[in-house]
C-alpha cells in the first residue's frame, strides 16, 4: 500500500477491524517513510453490479456517487455521516442480495427517499426535487403538502 502523504510503499498496520458486519476489513497503517497513519479498507472483489438508468443505460453501482449525492442533500443539516453511510450499504445490501446484480435508479431512490423522509425531512426535499426532477415550484410544493399531511398524521394515499 502506497502512503497517501509521500507515496512511500513501506508501512505496517497497527490496527484491523471488520466494519459493514463483515464485509470489510477496515486498517489502519502507519508511514515507514513519514509516520504519518492513514486508512485503508478492504473488501471481497465482487462482479460489478449495474445501475439501469432511466434511459435504458447501464452503469456500474457506485456507492460514492450515492454517497455524495446524500452528502449535497444533507448539506448543511444535522445529519451525520454514519447514518448517510449506512442509507447507501442499506442499497448495496438489496443489490447484493439479489440474483440479477442490477437495480434501477428509481429503486434506488425510493428507497432513499423513505429513509431521508424518517431522518431529516428538510434533506428528503432536497433530494426528491433532485431525484424526481421537479420541473416547477408547483411541484415542489405539492411534496411539501404531502410531507405536511402524513406529519399531520393523516395520509393522502400519495407516495
Amino acid at each position: 500500500m502506497i502512503c497517501p502523504y509521500c507515496g512511500v510503499s513501506d508501512n505496517h498496520v497497527v490496527d484491523s477491524r471488520e466494519v459493514r458486519e463483515g464485509a470489510e476489513t477496515r486498517r489502519r497503517r502507519e508511514c515507514d517513510g513519514c509516520g504519518r497513519r492513514f486508512t485503508t479498507y478492504e473488501r471481497v472483489d465482487e462482479l460489478p453490479a449495474s445501475v439501469v438508468k432511466r434511459d435504458g443505460r447501464r452503469e456500474t453501482f457506485d456507492r460514492e456517487k450515492l454517497l455524495n449525492g446524500l452528502l449535497r442533500a444533507c448539506e448543511k443539516r444535522p445529519v451525520a455521516r454514519a447514518d448517510l453511510v449506512a442509507i447507501v450499504d442499506c442499497v448495496e445490501a438489496d443489490l447484493a442480495s439479489r440474483e440479477v446484480r442490477e437495480i434501477s435508479t428509481q429503486e434506488i431512490g425510493n428507497s432513499v427517499i423513505e429513509q431521508l423522509r424518517r431522518l431529516d425531512q428538510v434533506a428528503y426535499v432536497r433530494f426528491a426535487s433532485v431525484y424526481r426532477r421537479f420541473e416547477d415550484v408547483n411541484q415542489f410544493m405539492d411534496e411539501l403538502k404531502r410531507l405536511l399531511v402524513q406529519r399531520s398524521g393523516g395520509d393522502d394515499g400519495a407516495g
